[in-house]
């Protein structure tokens, strides 16, 4: 038996054990996760990456002339956990409606002590914590001191979950904004905050730009069909705009006093949307690992307007999808099945 250890505990996994452990979407559903344990585990994985102790390439993506779909590749290892994973990503139907479109994506896993399959899993629900948690963290380390008031823009997946993650890092937030072109999606909106925040609601806003002006914190997470385009200047002093989907127009970024990203890499392959008519981006300040180890600041002046670009590195899957795969193991959840017998 070789035992692998997540947080304070230790899981036994046979040594001769070479069957992959399938993890569907209801396995995973069904693990018990709090979003400040999800906050934790991203956190760990960024300071893990800025101390050289993870492998983070950038991604390769496939996208045809007509866009109708695009996929990524992305491989990376965590030292610290002694793993190395592979995840894809799929969405076909980006010229259709949201109801219209397919989304598959895969995270498989690999003990690099034993040489073994960990798990193969699927990722959704594991990107859908990780990028919220992620931007949740930009917000605790690049919002102006005292930040208040907290606009979300979409109402899908991320869109979701954003406030709150938010109001997991940062607390004192007490005017909660949203804006949203979807009943039930605005209603799944309201549901999860209560769900996790019983006593708190959201503000259902129409005036977009009214509210980005009063906003301190904007989380963009709309869709490619988003009518929504907040400019820089309805922006006021010291805004923080996090760009996770769409929402943000690139006059945000190019009109930002401080340009922070996850990867600038993956911001120039991602977020061509955002480039400038000769395909352009301006400079990246820092990127956000450094800034999450405290070596960067994320803010320099409470009136500075930051734009932040929030793409998924490989690393805080890894770190997430290890920490569900050793809760599933626990458990006895998934298949397992024998791929290379």
């Amino acid at each position: 038996m070789t035992e692998t250890t997540v947080g304070n505990e230790a899981h036994s996994i046979p040594a001769d054990d070479k069957t992959l452990r399938i993890l569907s979407t209801a396995d995973l559903a069904g693990i018990d996760i709090s979003l400040a344990d999800v906050v934790s585990t991203v956190e760990g994985a960024y300071r893990t990456l800025h101390a050289g102790q993870s492998d983070n390439p950038r991604k390769l993506t496939v996208k045809p002339d007509d866009g109708h779909s695009v996929s990524y590749a992305m491989l990376g290892r965590d030292d610290s956990r002694n793993v190395v994973a592979i995840k894809t990503s799929y969405k076909h139907g980006l010229d259709k409606g949201r109801e219209e479109q397919h989304y598959y994506t895969a995270l498989t896993l690999y003990d690099d002590v034993t040489g073994l399959p960990v798990a193969m899993m699927d990722c959704g629900r594991i990107g859908s914590l990780r990028t919220p948690a992620v931007s949740a963290l930009l917000a605790r380390e690049c919002a102006r001191p005292g930040a208040r008031s907290a606009l979300v823009i979409g109402t899908g997946t991320q869109g979701r979950l954003a406030l709150p993650f938010l109001l997991t890092t940062l607390p004192d937030l007490d005017r909660l904004m949203l804006f949203g072109t979807h009943s039930e999606g605005i209603a799944a909106v309201r549901e999860e905050l209560r769900t996790h925040f019983p006593d708190r609601d959201v503000e259902l806003v129409t005036d977009l730009r009214s509210a980005a002006s009063d906003a301190d914190i904007i989380v963009a997470t709309a869709g490619g069909h988003t009518p929504a385009a907040v400019e820089a200047g309805w922006l006021k002093p010291g805004t923080l705009s996090i760009l996770v989907g769409h929402g943000l127009a690139p006059s945000t970024l190019h009109r930002a006093d401080r340009v922070v990203a996850t990867s600038e890499a993956q911001m120039k392959v991602t977020g061509t949307d955002m480039a400038d008519e000769e395909g352009n981006f301006p400079a990246v300040e820092t990127e956000f690992p450094p800034v999450i180890a405290g070596i960067t600041a994320g803010r320099r002046s409470a009136k500075e307007r930051i734009f932040a670009y929030n793409s998924g590195l490989v690393v805080t899957d890894i770190a997430l999808g290890h920490r569900f795969a050793q809760l599933a193991l626990d458990q006895g959840l998934g298949v397992q099945v024998p791929l290379w017998q």
